[in-house]
């Protein structure tokens, strides 16, 4: 016999109560439905999931293996049913959307007029923060994060990817010349993140490997300050494209070393706690920018 949703259901809520008694309240089932649901579960599996003693319950290993696969199944069982709503229903309310200052003003703010003639029910709120924010603290409902992410706890979704360049102005390279060899950013004015050593290191080949760490004449906490500071003049600079295709289209940047460069791709991902109330705002938002952003 196959294994039911509403055994997976006792199950899942057994371990987040901590109790068959507290799962049943949870689930508005009888204490006895619960324990039966269980043991079929048991059963089926020919396994022991729940270590039952008199004072907890306390997951086996197969039980732990067991639960990471119950919660997939009933996530997206949830998402699924979530996004069948979101079909039926015009979504509505307040959506807090944080972001990079740069991925913000070049990726997301182009894509607010679209979004809000197709989803006029929906009020944006749209923060910035050049680090990667607590969605708790701050209230956030979405946050695009780019690079590595950190946080397992987090539901994330892919949104694209964003390749990395060496950049200068033409006014720059006028008076300071042009840099042939990576050898040669030794002796130029290199503009970098002062918050993210990880982002000073250069996708260029060189005598070190595959990354060339930079020694910065300026630093800033934000990409946008650094594409400012290079379109100034000012020095040599690493940034992702999604914020400077309009200033190597126009000419304002121009890309250096392009034999020594090593393709390079951020990823940019949209995280977010799962919470239904919000699911048809985040569902019709995360849809939207994905489809735009590739």
């Amino acid at each position: 016999m196959k294994t039911t949703i509403e055994e997976l259901l006792a199950f899942r809520a057994v371990v987040d109560t901590g109790s068959i008694t507290a799962a049943a309240d949870q689930l508005g089932q009888t204490v006895s439905g619960i324990s039966r649901a269980l043991g079929r579960l048991e059963k089926k599996l020919a396994t022991t999931l729940l270590r039952r003693t008199t004072r907890r319950l306390e997951l086996t290993e197969e039980g732990q293996t067991f639960l990471a696969r119950t919660r997939a199944i009933l996530d997206a069982m949830d998402e699924a049913e979530d996004e069948l709503v979101t079909r039926r229903q015009q979504p509505a309310g307040l959506l807090r959307v944080n972001a990079a200052s740069p991925f913000m003003l070049h990726a997301i703010v182009p894509l607010v007029p679209e979004f809000s003639a197709l989803f006029p029910k929906i009020s944006l709120e749209l923060n910035t923060d050049d680090l990667n924010v607590d969605l708790l603290a701050q209230r956030t409902d979405i946050a695009i994060r780019i690079g590595p992410l950190r946080d397992s706890t987090l539901h994330a979704r892919p949104l694209c990817s964003s390749r990395l360049r060496v950049l200068a102005s033409p006014a720059y390279l006028e008076q300071h010349g042009r840099p042939k060899r990576v050898a040669d950013l030794a002796s130029h004015a290199l503009i970098g993140n002062s918050q993210l050593p990880t982002l000073n290191q250069w996708p260029l080949r060189g005598p070190q490997g595959d990354s060339y760490a930079a020694a910065l004449a300026f630093s800033a906490s934000s990409g946008e300050t650094m594409r400012h500071l290079a379109l100034a003049g000012m020095g040599i600079v690493c940034l992702a494209d999604f914020m400077t295709e309009a200033d190597r289209a126009n000419g304002k940047l121009v890309q250096l070393l392009v034999r020594d460069t090593v393709e390079v791709r951020q990823a940019v991902n949209a995280v977010y706690y799962r919470n239904t109330a919000l699911s048809s705002r985040i569902t019709a938002f995360l849809d939207f920018i994905a489809a735009r952003l590739q």
